[in-house]
């Protein structure tokens, strides 16, 4: 996808989206599976989580040379302790959260999109901002058609 059009996507799921989240009952959402998976809130915190490593990646990945940013997502989500928090705020921050992402791609200069980020924890995986903010697009409807129990997104 062209950067406008992940920009155009993005806020389009904002708002599709967040009233479906709404509508889903606190106790749905804090439902733990029997296979040990996380629970909705969980799953609604580990795309808070790929919020914060996202913009963080795209904005250092503009003034630095291919940092080094990885995400470690079972210490982020038990780090939050999501299980314990108001589905309501996380609907809140989810939103926040992803309004500020599309700000940023908003005021991204074109040649920014090519620069890269090294997202690799064992070796190195170096990937272009557009690359990156794509693959976050993806991911998060991934994750939200999940959530919702809607016809599953494919993510690799």
């Amino acid at each position: 996808m062209k950067p406008e059009e992940i920009l155009e996507s993005l806020k389009f799921i904002l708002p599709a989206y967040s009233g479906k989240l709404l509508d889903v009952p606190e106790e749905k959402f804090s439902e733990m599976p029997p296979d040990g998976k996380w629970s909705k809130k969980q799953e609604l915190g580990h795309l808070l989580d790929s919020a914060h490593t996202n913009i963080r990646r795209l904005v250092v990945a503009q003034y630095e040379e291919n940092p080094h940013l990885v995400y470690d997502q079972e210490f982020w989500v038990k780090a939050f302790g999501y299980q314990d928090q108001p589905v309501s705020q996380l609907i809140s921050l989810w939103v926040l959260l992803n309004e500020q992402f599309c700000a940023l791609l908003s005021n991204m200069p074109d040649e920014a999109w090519g620069r890269q980020c090294n997202t690799g924890k064992g070796k190195p995986e170096l990937h272009s901002l557009q690359w990156l903010a794509e693959d976050y697009r993806k991911h998060m409807l991934h994750h939200l058609h999940h959530i919702l129990e809607m016809d599953p997104v494919p993510y690799p």
